[in-house]
């Protein structure tokens, strides 16, 4: 968007450059385009015809040297050279403006107290002042420190025109950057591999794990259910012969009161018969054993009671 609208404001001078008559009239229409607020890239005038033809015009040759400076130059270039024409407030805030992106480039050269010396400007108010004027200009995004004394650029616009001879060293550079690149990317590719192996061995670690401990659920489920038949079946078999002794207690003592009565019956049976011959037992005359008790001798007591 910035080349656009620099190609933009340029573009009226290069038409004048074409419709001048005269070299003073070339010379005139560089001074217009360097002090333009809007024009930062200076290629497309600097190889017009009439204004190439100034090099041959020893007292406005500066002229077509000053443009070069603005178009691929920076202030200290201007400040080292001599026989320069002399700069309007225009023409040195623009092209201050044009060193600030280009010392931009490099982060160590962003303080202060160096680019004061390099724009040169007498305080760090003047500093400020132009850094803020490239900010609104376009040609660069950043922030002022006083704390420290410093300019953090974050990004600057691409409005230098390249100088003659720097694109062998230009793609020399951004081999090297794409070399970089390159090398980081393999380092994030080894590191993501990683990564990925490491949490697949997480996972397998972690099936594994989940398996054992379903394995060990399930035989602990089947040795509580086995655990629970063989209770149940030795308790049947407790319960069963328990049961056949009770039965077995419990018919022999029938059969002793039954013989006990029997034999009563029979020694007594004429004195406990009614008058009436029905055979009703006399209550207060019939003793019956009602259950044996153990002695201290170990014998077996029948306790008589009377019905």
């Amino acid at each position: 968007m910035e080349q656009v609208k620099a190609l933009d404001a340029l573009e009226q001078f290069v038409a004048l450059s074409k419709a001048a008559t005269s070299p003073r009239a070339a010379a005139d229409v560089i001074r217009q385009a360097t002090s333009h607020p809007n024009t930062f890239l200076f290629t497309e005038l600097l190889e017009a015809p009439q204004i190439q033809a100034l090099s041959s015009q020893p007292d406005l040759a500066p002229h077509l040297a000053l443009l070069r400076i603005f178009s691929y130059g920076t202030y200290t270039d201007y400040a080292s050279a001599q026989g320069l024409p002399p700069l309007n407030e225009a023409q040195a805030l623009k092209l201050r403006q044009l060193s600030v992106l280009t010392h931009a480039r490099d982060h160590a050269s962003l303080t202060y107290a160096s680019l004061i010396q390099k724009l040169g400007l007498s305080s760090a108010r003047e500093l400020e002042d132009t850094v803020v004027s490239a900010v609104y200009a376009g040609l660069v995004q950043a922030k002022l420190d006083p704390a420290r004394q410093q300019v953090q650029v974050t990004s600057i616009a691409p409005l230098r025109d390249l100088a003659p001879g720097s694109v062998p060293s230009l793609l020399t550079a951004l081999r090297e950057w794409s070399g970089r690149c390159e090398s980081t990317l393999d380092e994030l590719e080894a590191q993501v591999a990683a990564i990925r192996q490491d949490v697949a061995q997480r996972a397998a670690e972690r099936r594994a794990w989940d398996e054992r401990m379903h394995r060990l659920v399930e035989e602990e489920k089947t040795k509580a259910m086995a655990g629970g038949h063989d209770g149940m079946g030795g308790g049947g078999g407790g319960g069963g012969g328990g049961g056949g002794h009770g039965r077995r207690h419990l018919v022999s003592g029938s059969h002793n009161s039954s013989h006990h009565q029997h034999s009563r019956f029979g020694k007594r049976g004429s004195s406990l018969m009614d008058a009436t011959g029905a055979g009703t037992l006399d209550d207060e005359a019939m003793d019956v054993d009602d259950e044996e008790d153990v002695g201290t001798d170990g014998k077996k007591r029948a306790s008589r009671r009377k019905l």
